[in-house]
């Protein structure tokens, strides 16, 4: 089959759907954060309601639900914020990937409490086998490999060690830091100071320890204090 030219990305607005022609691959580099020219992503420079029917939308609409008419701008929009259509072997691209994250992230972050060593990488993807795991291309492989632990200990003895830590920072940053702390653990306790910081105690993979401090002081350009509760 010739390999498919397009697919879609479509955001929703007060009820109303608005959709764009986009290049499959340049689309989902984009998604991951890379950097590609708008140019190479857009298809046809039309917002459709309905692109199957080809229903366009009108300026009014697109006024009312972006506020503005600029097409380039309100494409922006749609790829950031909006769901982009995948294409079959995207998907199955995607999910093998994030598949080989997870393993990753298990096998350097649990080990077997019977001789307190790892698993080696091939006895845990079997064990995922077992237990029929449903990979989401799209969720954070840690996120996911933290939900599968549980299960995974059915099969395979595993401890994973955890710890906790209090994390300080001004708040202009807490917008994407908080996205950061809850894919890497999970968020006990968090409060904002008379001074405008935020403050948590989070708890997360022992593992994880030096990449939260190196993502949160990229972050916030070392402005964090990130110190371990006992």
């Amino acid at each position: 089959m010739p390999k498919q030219t397009y697919t879609i990305a479509r955001l929703e607005r007060g009820g109303t759907t608005f959709e764009i022609l986009v290049d499959p691959d340049n689309a989902l580099k984009y998604k991951m954060g890379e950097k590609v020219p708008l140019s190479k992503i857009i298809v046809y420079e039309e917002v459709y309601k309905d692109w199957k029917k080809g229903t366009r939308a009108s300026e009014a609409e697109l006024k009312k639900a972006f506020g503005a008419t600029d097409f380039m701008k309100i494409a922006e929009r749609i790829l950031e914020q909006g769901e982009l259509q995948v294409t079959a072997d995207q998907r199955r691209r995607l999910i093998e990937e994030k598949r080989r994250q997870i393993i990753d992230f298990i096998s350097r972050n649990a080990i077997d409490p019977r001789t307190n060593m790892p698993h080696p990488a091939q006895r845990i993807e079997l064990a995922l086998e077992e237990i029929g795991v449903s990979i989401d291309p799209f969720v954070d492989a840690q996120q996911q490999a933290m939900k599968v632990i549980e299960r995974l200990s059915r099969v395979l003895p595993l401890k994973i060690g955890m710890m906790r830590v209090k994390i300080r920072m001004p708040g202009e940053f807490v917008g994407k830091a908080y996205g950061i702390v809850r894919s890497m653990g999970k968020i006990l306790h968090e409060e904002w100071r008379g001074d405008g910081s935020w403050v948590c105690e989070a708890e997360l993979p022992t593992g994880l320890h030096t990449e939260l401090i190196e993502k949160l002081n990229k972050l916030c350009s070392g402005r964090v204090e990130v110190t371990p509760v006992s």
